[in-house]
């Protein structure tokens, strides 16, 4: 990545045709339900979003919890290229609290917000269109006072009244704002609609040519990419996006879509990013493997059937020349097949090289840990698939910094008897065990880890999947817990259902413990 300027954007470089990638998977993506992150997680996500080349990276709201101010303190620290962001509502508290995070970032910028459309105002601010024009101008100020790079955003813009959106954008120019970002916070946008918003701001409000406009479109109605790519025509030149889309709700514009998408038809689009897109793969990965969002097969770009081709006329013509049916190289995003057939008789070298082509990077802690965990799979399967070594991978990932760590199962179940589960936690260094009946050997396990690890958390979901097709294959589970409104999502994967079911829920349980010892804000709303 070239080098940047204070606002973003490469250094001498105009904005012209250059587009900057603005990456809130660590702020809105965490917002998803079940999706928080540990800190040594976000960290990791942050390094890879660096490498990668994003120009941006909002690395939380550090008034939202102590976990959230230290992240963005802490990969203020280690980001030297890209520009760290931190979000805050229009309070002062909010804005001195994302300043004081920032603290120790060579490139600081500070993100404030307020909603300004009628039912936003009305209903959630309880303000009139006066009292959030001064509320901007208070904000942006203050945030001025404290940073020099200062991106504000007005909420819900696309539902706001087109020359009271013109007013406030104005106000936030003057007031010092070098990024305006609109944000369709609800998805409600098209885009045609969008691309005529941003035109309007750009050419009828008064310094709108001295500032970055930004696109934050979530994906209520399936349009995010589209409305982000449309508002980039209408002279937008910084996009807000995620790695796999992650954020609330229906999530938000796809990172790798949108790159993709700039990269693929540069007839149509003639702008380009930063981005080093063979790292798109790995990128994805990691940030499922530690928010436990798994990625839909059929996800563009990064999804498992993206470069997979069944249909016999396919394979003829892909077999034929691969263009008939592919748009864009699996390598392009860091897809690389292998000819290393892994196996009980693998050395470490090999297992090391097959997890650099897949976009993995270890420790040699961790590298350890998986390469002994794939050979004790070997010894239960003929054959190790790409599909295994990620369960793996993601398995180690979710559970090195664990408090509460799966040692053992037994499991009697069957038409015969009653079904009983026996299970022992390593809780925080302790070994504790306890045995309990359920309705079904699932039920048991569960009660039985209840036992050790007491909570009230409700279970909305238990999904498995095969990781691979066969007998011998991996079971992967999914658990959803939800307390007190909020949820969480852990993954477990084992040649043993049961004990991936176990890991799963455990791995859910840790980071309910985690949620736990967050506080936040009595109230919290977010683009």
């Amino acid at each position: 990545m070239s080098e940047t300027s204070e606002n973003g954007s490469p250094a001498g470089e105009q904005a012209g045709d250059r587009v900057y990638i603005f990456d809130t998977t660590l702020r809105d993506g965490e917002q998803s339900p079940g999706a928080s992150m540990t800190l040594e997680e976000k960290l990791q996500v942050a390094e890879v979003l660096d490498e990668m080349g994003v120009d941006i990276i909002e690395a939380g709201f550090p008034i939202a919890s102590n976990g959230d101010f230290e992240a963005v303190r802490e990969i203020s620290r280690i980001v030297k290229t890209a520009v760290i962001c931190g979000l805050a509502r229009a309070s002062e508290k909010d804005i001195d609290r994302a300043g004081e995070a920032l603290r120790d970032a060579e490139r600081p910028r500070i993100h404030t917000f307020i909603g300004t459309s009628p039912i936003h105002r009305k209903y959630q601010l309880q303000m009139d269109a006066d009292q959030v024009h001064e509320a901007v101008i208070r904000s942006v100020t203050r945030a001025r006072n404290l940073c020099d790079n200062v991106e504000w955003s007005p909420m819900d813009a696309t539902r706001t009244e087109p020359d009271y959106l013109k007013r406030v954008v104005e106000a936030a120019i003057k007031a010092g704002a070098t990024t305006i970002n609109i944000p369709d916070t609800v998805g409600y946008t098209t885009p045609a609609e969008f691309r005529e918003i941003i035109r309007m701001l750009r050419e009828e409000v008064p310094g709108g040519d001295t500032v970055i406009f930004s696109t934050h479109c979530h994906n209520d109605l399936g349009l995010a990419v589209a409305n982000s790519l449309a508002g980039v025509e209408g002279g937008a030149r910084q996009i807000e996006c995620t790695i796999n889309g992650l954020g609330e709700r229906a999530g938000n514009a796809a990172l790798e879509e949108i790159v993709m998408a700039i990269e693929t038809r540069k007839d149509v689009f003639s702008y380009h990013t930063g981005i080093d897109t063979t790292l798109i793969t790995r990128a994805s990965k990691l940030v499922s493997a530690v928010s436990a969002f798994p990625v839909q097969y059929n996800k563009a770009i990064v999804g498992k059937n993206a470069f997979a081709h069944e249909s016999g006329i396919h394979q003829d013509g892909f077999l034929k020349n691969a263009q008939t049916f592919e748009i864009m190289t699996p390598e392009s995003v860091g897809l690389k097949e292998s000819s290393l057939v892994l196996g009980k008789h693998s050395g470490r070298h090999a297992f090391r090289e097959k997890l650099q082509e897949m976009g993995y990077q270890l420790g040699d802690n961790a590298l350890e840990a998986a390469f002994q965990a794939m050979k004790d799979l070997a010894d239960k399967k003929k054959q190790v698939f790409d599909e295994d070594i990620e369960a793996i991978v993601d398995q180690g990932m979710a559970t090195a910094s664990d408090r509460i760590k799966v040692l053992s199962l037994t499991v009697i179940a069957g038409t015969g008897g009653p079904q009983k589960a026996t299970v022992t936690l390593d809780v925080e260094g302790r070994h504790q065990t306890a045995e309990a009946n359920g309705d079904g050997p699932v039920d048991a396990i569960f009660r039985a880890i209840r036992e050790i690890v007491p909570h009230d958390a409700k279970l909305p979901l238990f999904q498995v999947n095969a990781v691979t097709e066969g007998m011998d294959a991996q079971a992967e589970v999914s658990v959803r817990l939800e307390e007190g409104g909020k949820t969480v999502t852990g993954r477990g994967s084992d040649t043993d259902t049961l004990v991936a079911a176990a890991r799963a829920y455990v791995s859910a349980l840790n980071k309910l413990m985690n949620r736990r010892e967050k506080t936040a804000p009595e109230t919290m709303t977010a683009i």
